[in-house]
């Protein structure tokens, strides 16, 4: 019960990857908001879950992108428990694009739309939980990026851009806001959640796995699970030495296939060295 009285906030944490965070915080005995801005249902059905795990949780309605809803997700959690302790920044938004080359697929406002909530809505829920970190002269803040910040891939260019911008700001806001307040960034690879078998369907989502499994040198397919351990060490005192991080959660699946062996070589005598 490493978090034991401390209070966070989960954006975007009704299902998903938002979901099993909110499961890890409150089984380490934090009190949760679950974020949520249109899966009502699911998010109450995490928070009384959360309460079933022994701690305080509610589910709290806000849009991110809305910086009205953000100042009011804040003073939710102060209301109910006087303080904001951790900040997991998940709520996002992408655009699909069959291919990166088809330039005609996205518009402006398909941009507009990916940074209003994956950049300025983290911006705007730190700004509104920023006074009560510093107050109490303590607070972390994680925000979930993404591998194809850094490899330029996923669901969409603007998707990759805005996750990019994301990573920047992390930067940013970790040197503005110490000593208080630590800033870091998760950017997962693949998880195995509903999204994807929504989207591809079961016998889609299980080839997709295989082959994540073939392709990462840990031979594993990320679950969400997996990767909210890792956002839930950045969040904890574990990681009081880190800020300004961004930590990959992948399986190694960024770092490619493995080199392949060189072919057998000479002995090359000292005569033969070249000067």
């Amino acid at each position: 019960m490493t978090l034991g009285g401390k209070v966070a906030i989960v954006t975007g944490g009704a299902r998903g990857l938002g979901a099993a965070v909110s499961r890890g915080l409150a089984e380490r005995g934090a009190n949760v908001i679950v974020n949520y801005a249109h899966s009502r249902a699911e998010a109450e059905a995490t928070a009384q879950h959360l309460r079933e795990c022994g701690t305080d949780a509610v589910a709290v309605r806000g849009d991110v992108s809305v910086d009205a809803d953000c100042r009011s997700i804040a003073a939710a959690a102060i209301a109910r428990w006087g303080r904001i302790d951790i900040l997991i920044n998940n709520a996002a938004t992408t655009t699909r694009m069959a291919a990166h080359d088809d330039l005609d697929a996205l518009q402006a406002e398909d941009f507009l739309v990916a940074y209003r909530t994956n950049v300025i809505g983290v911006y705007q829920m730190i700004r509104a939980c920023r006074p009560h970190m510093k107050a109490q002269g303590y607070g972390a803040v994680v925000n979930i990026s993404s591998v194809g910040a850094l490899r330029g891939t996923g669901t969409s260019v603007s998707y990759a851009a805005s996750k990019g911008a994301l990573n920047t700001m992390t930067l940013a806001l970790a040197r503005a806001l110490g000593p208080e307040i630590r800033v870091n960034a998760v950017a997962p690879g693949f998880m195995a959640t509903r999204w994807f078998s929504d989207a591809l369907g079961q016998e889609g989502l299980d080839d997709l796995i295989q082959r994540q499994q073939a392709a990462t040198p840990l031979k594993r397919a990320g679950t969400a699970e997996d990767v909210a351990r890792t956002v839930i060490f950045l969040a904890d005192e574990g990681a009081l030495h880190n800020t300004g991080a961004i930590l990959v959660s992948d399986a190694g699946f960024q770092l490619g296939p493995k080199a392949a062996p060189l072919p057998p070589m000479k002995t090359v005598s000292k005569a033969e060295r070249p000067s």
